[in-house]
């Protein structure tokens, strides 16, 4: 960093955290001409593009993660030191963190949590991605992500975030219509059964009626963990759902209760990002969360 101007520096750092340049120069006081003067200067010097430009605003390259990790452990530095007479307040985390994970657990879990997040962090904007499938760590697609399964390549830092069970569960007036199942042979005669389109599973671990009874086969599919739900919770059948869904519908009752799946939850971030602030932030308001909350995960 040596010989780089840190007002072109501070310049870059606004830019990285707020993700649009006009935003970036208004919050230093400066038109975006400028700031994009002083930007360009700071690439040119370092021989790399630092951001690309798309609809949003403006998104890091892998050149502008790396520098954006020096820069911001120079900021945080910057912030120790004490000049007389200067009076301090602290810097809140700023930018857009981006967390993908599961539809299930980002819209039924997480979602329930945000408001916490907003609190500790309010002037940062949170993009949760919950839906069939994964944004990639690799191609800088999220800054965190929530997956059902150890990521096995790429440049990631993985870690078992925590297991979680799932249960059969039906609505009150289906099970009156169609009988209670009492055994898992049961689930072969006359009952319509919710589950994946085949075709369409997204993961391997989505596979969850094969562990209930060999053959059992939905009739009512959807790529949806969330339509699964509704159609559940509507008394179109009987169906499989983390039990975080289903124990927190009071229209929804267990069946079978004793048979249990079980299935984990992994924690990833990008090994040149990680220890960015807004990723650790979000990193460890996860894990806390997921401590505080283990029990509705894994019921007894």
């Amino acid at each position: 960093m040596q010989g780089m101007n840190w007002s072109d520096l501070q310049v870059f750092l606004a830019i990285a955290r707020s993700g649009q340049m006009a935003r970036a120069a208004s919050a230093l006081g400066m038109d975006p001409t400028t700031a994009s003067r002083r930007l360009r200067r700071l690439e040119v010097q370092l021989g790399a593009t630092l951001f690309e430009q798309t609809r949003e605003g403006q998104v890091l390259t892998e050149a502008g993660e790396a520098l954006l990790a020096k820069v911001e452990a120079m900021a945080q530095a910057a912030q120790t030191i004490d000049e007389p007479g200067l009076r301090r307040s602290g810097e809140q985390l700023t930018g857009v963190l981006r967390i993908s994970a599961s539809e299930g657990f980002g819209s039924w879990f997480l979602a329930a949590h945000v408001p916490e997040f907003v609190r500790a962090h309010p002037a940062l904007s949170l993009d949760l991605v919950a839906n069939s499938g994964f944004l990639s760590l690799s191609k800088r697609e999220a800054d965190i992500a929530v997956m059902l399964s150890r990521p096995k390549a790429g440049p990631l830092i993985a870690r078992k975030l925590s297991d979680y069970a799932l249960r059969l569960y039906a609505q009150r007036s289906y099970l009156q219509a169609a009988g209670d199942p009492r055994s898992p042979s049961d689930l072969l005669r006359g009952h319509r059964l919710v589950g994946y389109i085949p075709d369409l599973l997204y993961a391997p671990e989505l596979r969850y009626l094969d562990e209930i009874q060999p053959q059992l086969a939905p009739s009512l599919r959807s790529s949806s963990i969330n339509a699964q739900h509704h159609l559940i919770a509507a008394g179109a059948g009987i169906g499989v759902l983390p039990c975080f869904m289903g124990d927190a519908d009071p229209n929804l009752v267990p069946v079978m209760p004793e048979r249990r799946i079980i299935r984990s939850f992994w924690l990833a971030t990008h090994r040149d990002t990680h220890q960015l602030a807004r990723i650790r932030a979000g990193r460890d308001w996860i894990l806390a969360t997921v401590q505080l909350h283990r029990q509705t995960l894994m019921p007894d």
